[in-house]
This record gives structure tokens, C-alpha cells and sequence, in this order.
């Protein structure tokens, strides 16, 4: 034999190899996607719990499920309406991000009012809402996000029936520096959200993050947050994704007609 055909068989060999190898990847990949979308939606369903004050870590797969089955119901908003959607998407598959990309389901945001640098919003949106055993909203999960130093802050906001009083915020997904930006994990700074309240005796946008400490003795306490200690550009991105998110170009319009029985 030839070194030329040698070589020939050689090339083939690795070229026939290479050919299945690349179906069985490209086969595993296919099987597999619905199993990793089903573990990425039980990661997302967990923070929320936990972040709802609903367990969350310490919860299996089956219970997470049974959860959101039975207590913590997906529903689909309308954020230029301010009203719930009653025929739409499945919400619990729906993709908000997904959505603010195309500019069919999004909307285009000037600087003034970009605060949050997300440049396009969704139309609609998934809001979690646990209702009491009389009816009506015990705890209203918010879905948020925002620009801080590094990245794009994900995260939910969970609050008590009156639409004021915080039950607990985290975020699930960001790039922020450890130590510094990256605090936003810590349970501690976590912790003190918890019984903040959002809006003024008026209705007004109230909530602050506030460098150098918060006065215990300001009346404005209750809606103020210390910032991360070194963290002064992801501290002010939590505020800004706040105010824009429970203001007139987010939630703002939805949690007022929710007030008024509305929505």
C-alpha cells in the first residue's frame, strides 16, 4: 500500500469518527434540552420560594413542584395596561428576557427612562401571586432587574398583601465583584429588606438605598436600606432598578390598579 493511500484511509478514518461523534453530541444535546430547561425552571422556582420566605434550598424537585402547583400561581401581566393577562402565553413557560429582545414584544426605553440600562422592556411579564385562604393577594413576587457595576442584577421581590411591605428580595443571577458588589448575597444585607415598605403614607415611590447608613431614628427609615460597604455602583444599580421597576415604566401602573381592585 501506497503512503498516499495510507494517508487517505487515515483522513477517512478520522472524518468517519468525527462524523459520528458529532451526531451523537448533537443527538445528546436534543435528548437532554428538556431536562435542562425543567432543572433551570426548578433553579428559578427555588429562589423565588426562598426569597417568598417559602423554604426554597432546603426543598426537593417534587416539593418545589407541589409549591408552585398548589400555593404559588404564575400570571401573566400586561405592563403597558397594568393589568393581568387572561388569555396569553403559558406563564410559567413565558420568557420575559427573551421577549424584551424582540422588538415585537418589547418596548424601546429613552435614557430618562432607562434608570435600570436594560435599553428594551417586555410588554408582558410573569408576576407569582400567593392568595389568601379568603382570597385575594397574600404575597406578590416581582421579577426585577437591573444594570450594577458588572452585570445585569436578576432577581425577585416579594411583598405582603397591602403591595408595600417587603417579605424578602435576592437576586438569582448576576457578575458582581465578590466581596464587594457580590454582597448582595449576603443573608445580612438580604435580611434588612425584609419589613421595608416601598411606597409613602401618599403612595409615593419612597424606597432608598442610602450611602453611609441608614438614620434608625429618620422617619424615613422604613424605606431605607444601607448600601454595600465599597460597592457604591452596584449599590446605586439597586436603586435604580427599584425605582424603575415599581415606578410609571414598570410595575407601577399594575400595583395601583391592583390597589383599586383593578386589575
Amino acid at each position: 500500500m501506497s503512503n498516499k493511500e495510507s494517508t487517505s484511509r487515515t483522513l477517512m478514518v478520522a472524518l468517519a469518527v468525527s462524523l459520528v461523534s458529532s451526531i451523537f453530541v448533537a443527538g445528546a444535546a436534543v435528548s437532554l434540552k428538556p431536562l435542562q430547561q425543567q432543572n433551570k425552571l426548578l433553579d428559578k422556582q427555588r429562589s423565588i420560594a426562598a426569597i417568598a420566605g417559602m423554604g426554597g434550598e432546603g426543598l426537593s424537585g417534587a416539593q418545589i413542584r407541589a409549591l408552585f402547583g398548589d400555593t404559588i400561581k404564575a400570571r401573566l401581566v400586561d405592563l403597558e395596561a397594568g393589568v393581568f393577562v387572561q388569555e396569553g402565553p403559558d406563564p410559567v413557560t413565558f420568557d420575559p428576557l427573551k421577549a424584551a429582545k424582540d422588538p415585537q414584544q418589547s418596548v424601546s426605553l429613552s435614557n430618562a427612562e432607562d434608570i435600570a440600562s436594560i435599553k428594551r422592556r417586555e410588554r408582558l411579564t410573569t408576576v407569582y401571586v400567593v392568595e389568601g385562604e379568603q382570597g385575594g393577594i397574600e404575597t406578590l413576587i416581582l421579577p426585577i432587574r437591573g444594570y450594577g457595576l458588572w452585570s445585569t442584577l436578576h432577581g425577585f421581590m416579594a411583598l405582603e398583601g397591602d403591595l408595600n411591605t417587603v417579605v424578602g428580595l435576592g437576586f438569582y443571577q448576576h457578575a458582581e465583584t465578590p466581596g464587594l458588589g457580590g454582597e448582595v448575597d449576603n443573608p445580612r444585607w438580604r435580611g434588612q429588606w425584609e419589613g421595608k415598605r416601598m411606597f409613602d403614607a401618599q403612595g409615593n415611590l419612597a424606597v432608598q438605598v442610602v450611602k453611609g447608613g441608614v438614620d434608625p431614628q429618620s422617619a424615613a427609615a422604613i424605606h431605607q436600606v444601607d448600601a454595600l460597604a465599597g460597592a457604591t455602583l452596584t449599590s446605586n444599580g439597586v436603586d435604580n432598578l427599584l425605582k424603575f421597576w415599581l415606578g410609571e415604566q414598570g410595575f407601577g401602573p399594575f400595583l395601583a390598579k391592583l390597589r383599586a381592585k383593578e386589575a
